[in-house]
């Protein structure tokens, strides 16, 4: 299944995306990822309502940003050396925030501090059971779905110190969607699939999962002997070689540029990048 979650005249519903229409899903409205979770765990069908066009809704972030959004860095061995970092032997992990997301669809905003806007494509897991202490064997049982995820990083603010926080934090700097997949529509460990960054129609990121250096159910494995993975929480699971700044020249994000994130059988999250109010910089300056 297919789920995206949207806006439609102020009211957030759940459905499901077929061709150009959306079909709410009946009695899901208010955007309650909870309560998507236990009618697709019920035995009965999902009761729908009627199809509205796609043209006419907002898409929002398929799942409510209101858990952990976990990151993983150096996940890909050759993004790893295109960045002058040794291989890692445990996950580099770091946090985002929900104001830094925005949904298929929305504009991503290059800030007015930096022109160093870069690009991530990642795959995207949905965590839909809680997850502590459990093992790499048992953790696929524990995931909602899986969607597209553009890790947007300012890179001269994420190398300002040896944390990567503030680069990776700006506002509405990076996205997920367009859709929540669930784990029956792909194959199994969503270990091969082909993932891949284009800029205004340019390739520049072409690579597949099964190059990730930790494989999904040892991420969750990992973090869940840590915190306590809960339902909503997002894991994204690093990028592959082709990011902008490590190319010559540095190929960095403008406004006006469209980029697309493409996951073999989840879809295709597309952004285009405005530039952040001309005055936020100096706003910024002055504040007490």
């Amino acid at each position: 299944m297919r789920i995206v979650r949207f806006e439609h005249q102020g009211r957030i519903q759940f459905g499901t995306r077929r061709q150009d229409d959306v079909i709410p899903f009946a009695g899901l409205a208010g955007g309650s990822f909870t309560a998507l979770l236990a009618a697709l765990q019920g035995a009965t069908p999902l009761p729908e309502a009627n199809a509205i066009a796609l043209a006419q809704v907002s898409l929002l972030p398929p799942v409510p940003l209101t858990g952990k959004i976990i990151c993983i860095g150096l996940n890909y061995a050759d993004h790893a050396r295109e960045g002058g970092h040794p291989i890692p032997t445990y996950p580099a992990v770091f946090l985002r925030t929900a104001t830094s997301l925005v949904g298929h669809g929305q504009p991503l905003v290059r800030p007015a501090l930096s022109e160093r806007f870069d690009y991530e494509a990642e795959l995207a897991v949905v965590i839909g059971r809680t997850a502590h202490h459990v093992r790499a064997a048992d953790a696929l049982q524990h995931v909602a779905g899986y969607s597209c995820f553009n890790d947007g990083s300012i890179r001269d603010f994420q190398r300002k110190s040896t944390q990567w926080t503030m680069g990776k934090n700006f506002d509405r700097s990076g996205s997920i969607g367009p859709e929540l997949v669930t784990p029956r529509a792909l194959p199994s460990g969503v270990d091969n699939l082909r993932i891949a960054a284009r800029l205004n129609g340019e390739a520049l990121q072409d690579g597949s999962t099964r190059e990730m250096i930790f494989p999904l159910a040892d991420l969750i494995e990992t973090l869940s002997a840590v915190m306590t993975l809960e339902p909503g929480d997002v894991i994204a699971t690093g990028t592959p070689a082709g990011v902008g700044f490590a190319r010559t020249p540095p190929r960095f994000m403008q406004a006006g540029d469209l980029i697309e994130i493409e996951i073999e059988g989840i879809g295709i999250l597309a952004n285009t990048i405005v530039d952040e109010a001309p005055d936020a910089a100096e706003q910024e300056s002055h504040r007490p």
